[in-house]
Order: C-alpha cells, then sequence, then structure tokens
C-alpha cells in the first residue's frame, strides 16, 4: 500500500508517498512561527485537549519582587515582554537567569524546567545600562542649559525694555547722556558671553539660545545707531528771564510828639 503524508505550513500542503504495508492515512502536520524565529510544530487546539493552567512565575528584579502568570508554553521572550509592563524594562534591556543559566528569547519555560511558583532572576542589560545612564546625564545637562538660557532671557527682556526707552527719547530730540548708552552696551554683550558659555545647549535648547544671541545683537546694533545720532542732538540751553519790578516812591514819615 502507499502512505500519503500531508505536511501543511504556512496555509499549503505538500503530500509526499511511501510504500507501506498498512492502510492508506493521511496526516496533516501544521507548523508555526516562534519568537525568535524557531519553528515548531503548532500545538494541538482540539476541544477535547485539556486547557493548560498559567504558571506563577516569580521574578526578582534588585531589591523588586514579581510575579508574573504565564503560559507555560511560552517562551523567554513572551515572558520579557510581560516583565516590560513590570519593569519599564524593554525586552532587549533585559536578561534572565533561571535555574543558574541565562535564558534566550526563543526557549520554552517548560523545555527549560520552569514549573509554578518557579524563581527567575531579572537583570538590566550591562550595555543598556550604561546607555540609560548616559541618556539621563545628557538629558540632565539639556535641563541645565534650558534654565541658563531662560536666565540669559529675562535680563534680555529688561535690557530691550531700556533700548527701547533710550530711542523713543533720541527720536523725540531728547539727548541722552552717552555713559547711559555705553554702560548699557557693556550688559548686553556680558549677556552675549553668558549665551556662549552655554555648551551643552542641544536641539530646542540651541535654538532657544541662538535666538537669545540674536536678540542681543539686534539690541547692540540698535544702540550704536542711537550713539550717533544721539550726538546731533543739540543740548537745549535755558535761559532765565528775571522780572523788573519800578523803585517803591519815597515817603516821609512824621512822628507826632507827646508830653
Amino acid at each position: 500500500m502507499m502512505k500519503k503524508n500531508v505536511l501543511k505550513f504556512n496555509g499549503k500542503k505538500t503530500e509526499t508517498t511511501s510504500t507501506t504495508a498498512t492502510a492508506f492515512k493521511e496526516e496533516v502536520i501544521e507548523w508555526e512561527m516562534r519568537p525568535g524565529g524557531m519553528l515548531v510544530q503548532r500545538r494541538s487546539n482540539n476541544s477535547d485537549v485539556t486547557v493548560t493552567q498559567n504558571l506563577r512565575v516569580r521574578v526578582a528584579y534588585g531589591s523588586s519582587r514579581y510575579e508574573i502568570s504565564v503560559n507555560p508554553h511560552a517562551t523567554f521572550g513572551e515572558l520579557k515582554k510581560l516583565l516590560t509592563e513590570e519593569t519599564g524594562l524593554q525586552p532587549g534591556e533585559q536578561r534572565v537567569i533561571c535555574r543558574g543559566k541565562e535564558r534566550e528569547n526563543g526557549e520554552y519555560l517548560d523545555m527549560c524546567g520552569v514549573k509554578d511558583r518557579s524563581k527567575v532572576i531579572l537583570i538590566e542589560d550591562p550595555e543598556s545600562k550604561e546607555k540609560r545612564f548616559m541618556q539621563m546625564r545628557k538629558n540632565a545637562k539639556i535641563q541645565a542649559a534650558h534654565r541658563l538660557i531662560n536666565d540669559v532671557s529675562t535680563e534680555i527682556d529688561k535690557l530691550v525694555e531700556q533700548v527701547s526707552a533710550i530711542e523713543k527719547s533720541i527720536g523725540n530730540g531728547k539727548k541722552v547722556a552717552e555713559l547711559q548708552i555705553t554702560t548699557l552696551i557693556e550688559i548686553l554683550i556680558r549677556q552675549a558671553v553668558k549665551l556662549d558659555n552655554i555648551v551643552s545647549a542641544e536641539g530646542d535648547a540651541c535654538s532657544q539660545k541662538n535666538l537669545q544671541g540674536q536678540r542681543v545683537q539686534k539690541c547692540v546694533e540698535t544702540l550704536d545707531l542711537l550713539k550717533v545720532a544721539n550726538t546731533k542732538i543739540k543740548p537745549v540751553i535755558v535761559t532765565a528771564k528775571w522780572e523788573t519790578f519800578d523803585p517803591l516812591p519815597a515817603t516821609t514819615t512824621s512822628w507826632e510828639l507827646f508830653d
């Protein structure tokens, strides 16, 4: 007799035949791709199969303890996904130790001897931990740069108001003390130096730094022009005009004598 085997993969059937003494029989084998790229035989989904109860896996992560409910036929890669919700660590940042050995994502819990209330150890991947630490330092520097830029921006706002006041006075033909203009220019230059010393500015902080630098430059250029215009204004000379009065007429006083 000829025996026909039917292999089913991704919905397609492949037939093979072999000579056998038994009666003709058709077998269907289904395959599935598991996390990690492992090809395994699909587990039966027949209704007469007893439903598998989830395992309660105890996970130790530093000083924290978690109890994760997971299917015993799940992989360690699937366990890591569940641990992400608890620890915040991405699967690629996790290393799981079970029975004294680090487990790969494609390994199955039941095949590695994981039973109900079994204990596994979770540690953060050293390289990921170093990257996280470096990112935290970078973020701290960026935040510090934002604070420094905001402080300089506040000072520049005040100086802009003073520049506007001087511009208004000179525009109205009122001469301003030259020392007032030169002092204001010096203060603006000091703010520009503060901005240049902020070296950790990145992204939005860098844009804000450049914007404030442009404001300082514009104010200095405006004051330079006002300084020239101020020299062309002639000072107003105020002369005092005194009011004259006619002299009082001479008077004679008669005195009365008493005995």
